[in-house]
């Protein structure tokens, strides 16, 4: 046990006296190991963070749009497919929304050059839809039956349009569609599974067919499944809505795009972990490279060393302590850069992190296993030098 100190000691000496040669070859296990580390911890927050917005946003709800089946211009939907869609047995909620074409928005008088430019959608709505995507009204209320009944002609803004527009909680704002006046009477939340809602208006379907001439037949649809049934409703809604056809209605599961970029994720984790291996393997070439030179610079050390009685094999293990102790500290150093990127990229973004310390080990052990293998012919060498070689090295 004090052999094993001694040399222990030794060999941290030696690294502790060549402190520039020591910082260039633990750069190898230091890059190597932050970049596995940072890759698995940035993945698994980020699939920490998807899951927690998936669980909050659900993974029920499926959109429906008319296809080509329906016309090629401007195709809609059955008047009739809420009611269709609503009898499949899995379905829990359904809603529609239908475009108003031609409506140019104005929040004020003025900006009407760019708002006839970039139009604001204009969507017809039931009183049905904040329940179907789940989405609450950020201030104010939802279209009702009463502005039907009595139509008003009452707006509500998406989240995004709303802060657009400087759009205050709780103030008296009145927009015009088309050069008639609408009161705001509330601001839907934004809406992360369907984004383009964010930067829409919304009237009642009175308001579209007596002030904008429209039929008002659904373009889009919101269908809300059952927990466990979304690809069998998702499977179900063409056939519903369109008789028996398959192929004249298109649908998506939204929350599939989330699934889809944590794949998208897990492949770039394996491509830095990849990357990480990589820099470990460089760095260890780069350790057997630097080592060597450093057997021919400490020549004259090694043969005094073994003319005073030090065996070859603690010459070799003194090089290879050396190489241990450079991996060692080169994957803790590593290690803990990695956790402090992924502790970084997580605050910017807004994740909990997610460490996991039981792979720590593991990656540190790989830094040392790399660093111990390049470490094996440079020990070989010095072990081989014989004291009146190295007066000549020397």
């Amino acid at each position: 046990m004090s052999r094993f100190r001694d040399l222990l000691g030794i060999a941290i000496g030696g690294i502790l006296a060549r402190k520039a040669r020591t910082l260039l070859i633990m750069l190898g296990p230091v890059v190597g190991v932050a970049a596995m580390v940072g890759a698995v911890g940035l993945t698994e927050s980020a699939k920490g963070d998807l899951k927690a917005r998936l669980d909050e946003l659900g993974t029920t709800l499926i959109t429906a749009e008319a296809g080509t089946a329906f016309g090629r211009q401007n195709p809609t939907l059955p008047a009739d497919a809420v009611r269709r869609v609503r009898a499949i047995p899995a379905v829990e909620r359904a809603s529609a929304v239908a475009e108003v074409p031609g409506v140019v928005t104005l929040p004020s008088e003025g900006g009407a050059d760019y708002f006839e430019t970039f139009p604001v959608p204009v969507l017809a709505a039931d009183s049905r839809l904040p329940a179907v995507l789940e989405v609450p009204v950020r201030s104010g209320r939802w279209l009702d039956r009463a502005d039907r009944v009595n139509r008003t002609r009452a707006v509500v803004l998406g989240g995004g349009l709303a802060d657009e527009f400087g759009l205050i909680p709780g103030e008296v704002r009145t927009i015009r569609l088309n050069g008639i006046d609408y009161g705001v009477v509330g601001v839907l939340e934004r809406v992360p599974l369907e984004p383009n809602l964010d930067n829409a208006v919304f009237i009642t379907q009175w308001a579209a067919e007596n002030d904008f001439a429209t039929e008002g037949a659904p373009t889009k649809m919101y269908v809300r499944a059952a927990p466990g049934t979304t690809e069998q409703v998702d499977a179900a809604i063409p056939v519903a809505v369109s008789l028996g056809s398959s192929d004249s209605v298109t649908t998506r599961i939204p929350s599939a795009a989330l699934e889809a970029s944590a794949q998208a994720d897990r492949t770039l984790q394996q491509t830095a972990l990849f990357a990480g291996l990589l820099a470990l393997a460089v760095g260890g070439l780069g350790i057997a490279n630097v080592m060597s030179i450093s057997v021919l610079q400490r020549s004259a050390e090694i043969g005094i060393r073994r003319a005073l009685g030090t065996t070859r094999s603690l010459i070799g293990l003194q090089f290879l302590a050396e190489a241990l102790v450079v991996g060692l500290i080169g994957g803790i150093a590593g290690a803990v850069l990695g956790v402090g990127v992924v502790a970084l990229v997580s605050a910017v973004a807004g994740w909990v992190v997610v460490i996991d310390l039981a792979m720590m080990p593991v990656w540190i052990g790989l830094a040392v296993g790399v660093a111990v293998l390049a470490g094996l012919y440079p020990s070989a060498k010095a072990a081989r030098l014989e004291p009146l070689e190295t007066l000549r090295l020397g």
